[in-house]
């Protein structure tokens, strides 16, 4: 029987269960205790005052900008820096903000926002720089940061493939203005939907949590504020000061949310581990310069959601990925972007000025390394990658 190799793996525990029913049997869905605990893990596990639970990650960014936007006084067509290869909701919700995404080309080593091509992109109109860890590492914050504080620039982190991660020893998500995670079925704290926006700012968490409920005052989150001080409850309950989103999560994510956490920490060495043997295993062919494998920044530690590989021009990708998904190994490219219709609708045929993100965009592709993949298919994994090469080169 052939094996499979799936991009991830939802398993849900007895704990999380537990919980779930938990909050059936209490009668309540709407935001309550089991998120507010949720929210204070998340806080922590990540060194920032606000964590803001939400229906997703690309939620969670949109309504970040909408705060920032409100906050520092930005204007329609005000310029947000973005990395030339992520996943499109990075590009969408800047958009939706009425704002302009200008495209930094990626370093080639970790795939984040390049700080060397930064400054290049600043003009008059630039408000922020969206600093993407894609698919598990960090960005180079260390340099990102110092250009930000340079030019009076806002951080925006987004942080949705990318969980308990460090730069410098600083938790990754510390270090924006905003940081937003996705706990998504597919990554790697799953709560089926969900996101968080994360903030050290009480004045961006309460306004960010006023958005996420329709724009409502801040004061009143929950039914569980109609207990305190009734008059002002009554005034505050249906008082909406912001044009606001209904992106509200609900009791039972944030139950599997709580449950997941108790596992993570294991899950996350396993991860590193499987990707530590998975390179161990193709070395050899990076040695031949047939292929790149990921690196970890001196400075970092990866969450490795998934593993990404890197084909030299010289070998066709398509027909690489054909052999493996006719093998039983899922597989995806690597957040192509500039290639999309929908950007070249708005952009027009701008590839060829991000020549890093291009080399990316047509060579590599990403295979899964979750916890839930033994030695065995890891071998199988390895030689199946190895045999297309051979077949291919």
């Amino acid at each position: 029987m052939k094996m499979i190799v799936d991009m991830a793996d939802v398993t849900i525990s007895p704990l999380q269960k537990k919980l779930v029913n938990e909050c059936l049997d209490n009668n309540r869905l709407s935001y309550g205790k089991m998120t507010e605990k949720f929210e204070r893990q998340w806080a922590k596990m990540h060194g920032v005052k606000y964590a803001l639970f939400c229906n997703s990650g690309t939620s969670a960014l949109q309504v970040a900008i909408h705060a920032l936007k409100e906050r520092y006084n930005w204007k329609d067509g005000d310029e947000i820096l973005c990395p030339a290869l992520t996943f499109i909701a990075s590009v969408n919700v800047i958009l939706h903000n009425q704002m302009k995404p200008v495209f930094v080309d990626i370093e080639s080593e970790y795939f984040s926002i390049d700080p060397n091509k930064i400054e290049e992109a600043i003009t008059e109109r630039t408000v922020a720089i969206m600093v993407v860890h894609l698919l598990g590492h960090p960005a180079l914050m260390d340099k990102i940061m110092k250009i930000a504080r340079n030019h009076n620039l806002r951080i925006i982190e987004d942080a949705c493939e990318i969980v308990a991660a460090t730069f410098d020893g600083q938790p990754v998500g510390s270090f924006g203005d905003v940081s937003c995670f996705s706990t998504y079925a597919s990554h790697l704290v799953v709560t089926g939907v969900g996101g968080f926006a994360c903030t050290n700012n009480q004045d961006l968490a309460i306004k960010i949590k006023g958005l996420y409920n329709h724009g409502r005052d801040g004061v009143y989150h929950s039914i569980d504020d109609d207990d305190k001080d009734s008059i002002q409850m009554i005034n505050k309950r249906f008082n909406f000061i912001h044009c606001g989103y209904s992106y509200r999560a609900t009791e039972l994510e944030s139950a599997l949310g709580i449950g997941h956490l108790k596992r993570f920490a294991k899950e996350l060495k396993k991860r590193r581990d499987n990707a530590l043997y998975l390179t161990e295993k193709l070395k050899d062919l990076e040695k031949l310069t047939y292929l790149r494998l990921p690196k970890i920044h001196p400075k970092a530690t990866h969450s490795f959601m998934l593993y990404a590989v890197i084909l030299d021009c010289s070998i066709p990708r398509r027909q690489v990925l054909d052999y493996l998904e006719k093998h039983g190994i899922a597989t995806r490219y690597l957040m192509p972007l500039l290639n999309q219709p929908i950007i070249k609708e708005i952009f027009g045929e701008i590839e060829d000025k991000y020549p890093v993100a291009q080399y990316i965009d047509y060579n590599a592709f990403l295979v899964g390394i979750h916890s839930g993949l033994g030695y065995k298919e890891l071998d199988y994994l390895a030689k199946t990658i190895r045999d297309a090469i051979n077949i291919y080169r």
